[in-house]
């Protein structure tokens, strides 16, 4: 099974994931804003339901396919402790260029 790095590394999952922020798509959709083919577009969205990023519902003849919030939480869970590096080294850049014009 593939990690969460695994399933992200992808353009075209994250990209997947970017267009279901704003709620359920259809597979068809997808595949017009992505520009792939729907085997393609598939394949990916199996990917990310295995990795559990993703839920799908049939709805008559279509499947609608929605994110899923756990996944998310938990990876930026693990990214807290280094987002706080990163700003802590902003705000040290920021002292310094302060001090630079005085």
């Amino acid at each position: 099974m593939p990690t969460t790095f695994d399933v992200l590394a992808d353009a075209s999952r994250r990209r997947i994931l970017d267009l279901l922020r704003d709620g359920e798509r259809p597979v068809s959709d997808l595949v017009e804003d992505l520009g792939l083919t729907q085997p393609t577009v598939s394949k990916h969205l199996r990917v990310l339901r295995e990795a559990g990023f993703v839920t799908a519902r049939p709805d008559a003849q279509r499947r609608l396919y929605r994110l899923r919030l756990r996944p998310l939480r938990e990876l930026d869970a693990w990214l807290a402790p280094y987002r706080r590096l990163w700003s802590d080294r902003l705000d040290a850049l920021e002292d310094h260029l302060d001090q630079m014009e005085d």
